[in-house]
């Protein structure tokens, strides 16, 4: 039986797949039509999230959500990065960062999991990095050109491959910690 992924991101879905099949979970994508709460959380989003797309789907989901936390910019975007990305983009945030010293910025997943009649289970990652000067690289999707991971060998996250990424991703992270926990008490 496959796991029902809620989300329209297929970049993102493709990610968590080569995630899940490590564990030998199986995948299914699901574009569930519901709304998203605005707050300062993600775990408040993920939680929330993931109850509502259960609900619609009346089976048992999850939802992932992250957000890019700039230290000079006092956490912003957050969990606005979405909105952000899709409204100032990559350059915008480079505007914003033009003349910054301190470019330390932390990129944050939460993963919700959901069972009809049962309280949504959250589960977390990170991944400290800072922010480049200009985009580079073709891969990914969002921030992932102007994001080198703390860990890496000075390449944003959209020069490498998503097997690569996935060794030092939030959502990575994140995903493991619910893949992990599933497989053990669900499958």
């Amino acid at each position: 039986m496959a796991l029902i992924f809620a989300t329209s991101n297929r970049h993102k879905f493709e990610e968590v797949k080569a995630i899940a099949a490590k564990y030998g979970a199986k995948l299914e994508m699901r574009n569930v039509p519901c709304d998203e709460i605005q707050a300062d959380d993600l775990k408040d989003i993920a939680g929330f999230s993931a109850k509502e797309a259960c609900r619609i789907l009346g089976k048992p989901c999850f939802v992932e959500d992250a957000g890019l936390f700039v230290r000079a910019l006092h956490g912003f975007p957050g969990p606005y990065s979405n909105y952000v990305f899709r409204t100032i983009g990559n350059e915008g945030l480079l505007k914003l960062m033009v003349g910054v010293k301190d470019r330390d910025a932390e990129f944050r997943s939460a993963v919700g999991y959901c069972e009809p009649k049962v309280k949504p289970i959250i589960f977390s990652g990170r991944s400290s990095g800072s922010i480049t000067a200009k985009a580079k690289g073709q891969r990914g999707f969002g921030f992932d050109p102007v994001f080198v991971p703390k860990r890496g060998d000075g390449r944003t996250f959209a020069e490498m491959p998503t097997e690569e990424k996935n060794a030092y991703s939030h959502r990575a992270k994140a995903v493991k910690n619910f893949v992990g926990w599933y497989s053990k008490n669900r499958m």
